[in-house]
């Protein structure tokens, strides 16, 4: 199996994006950007990562399996910026992925429906009567409850976290619900049964704020100085 590009091909490759393939399913289930050998390491489960995630839990069940996982160069010979708009789109595409973010720009131009693009235009922006956080759950909002999707688990300061006083779960740049937050811990299965464990990441117990807090957030616009153009960070703050 081919484990390198001849370096004449990597300097024609310039930035690519991939897919890597669990060959017992056909699934996809994690896109990347790259340049050079970065779709091998991959591939190879060579990239150190302090949070590895599913992918490398994935990757290492596929090997234990006796096979190697598949890859694609979905398009290459592109420039960074470019390829981010690319990885972006293939990450909306594919459901279920073991990226740990979204694409770039994905909260604000990312897959959806038409009655959603007419909501978020039309929404009022929102005023931050509070200090919150502002969680993005594009992804996995879909798949567990909001509640759910938005406490965990983020790469977040626990000391900063402490001081909001509302985390807003926003989703396509609407705020779609508010929640008061008990307290925040580190993102483990002692402290989180039965959800898999992120060291180095947090999660909070809370609950649905007030209907009148509710009511002020509920279905209003993050506000255009909130949203920093191709950012892929899905935690923002109201205050310093």
């Amino acid at each position: 199996m081919l484990q390198s590009f001849p370096p004449e091909i990597s300097t024609r490759l310039k930035t690519y994006v991939y897919r890597l393939i669990d060959p017992r399913n056909g699934e996809t289930f994690y896109v990347g950007k790259g340049a050079g050998d970065r779709v091998f390491a991959h591939v190879r489960a060579k990239i150190v990562s302090t949070d590895p995630g599913d992918k490398l839990r994935r990757i290492n069940e596929i090997r234990a399996a006796g096979f190697e996982v598949a890859h694609v160069i979905h398009r290459h010979g592109m420039d960074d910026k470019t390829a981010q708009q690319v990885e972006a789109a293939l990450i909306d595409a594919y459901p279920g992925l073991t990226n740990l973010v979204n694409g770039s720009g994905s909260a604000d131009y990312g897959a959806m429906h038409a009655q959603e693009i007419v909501n978020r235009y039309q929404a009022s922006s929102a005023t931050f009567k509070h200090r919150a956080i502002l969680i993005n759950v594009n992804r996995s909002a879909t798949d567990v409850s909001l509640y759910e999707a938005t406490r965990y688990a983020w790469k977040i300061s626990p000391k900063k976290a402490e001081r909001a006083e509302l985390v807003l779960a926003v989703r396509f740049g609407l705020i779609v619900e508010v929640f008061t937050v008990t307290k925040w811990l580190p993102a483990v299965e002692n402290n989180f049964p039965g959800h898999t464990s992120y060291p180095g990441r947090y999660g909070f117990i809370g609950q649905e704020a007030s209907e009148n807090i509710r009511q002020v957030y509920v279905g209003k616009r993050i506000p255009d100085s909130y949203r920093k153009q191709g950012a892929a960070n899905p935690i923002k703050y109201t205050y310093t």
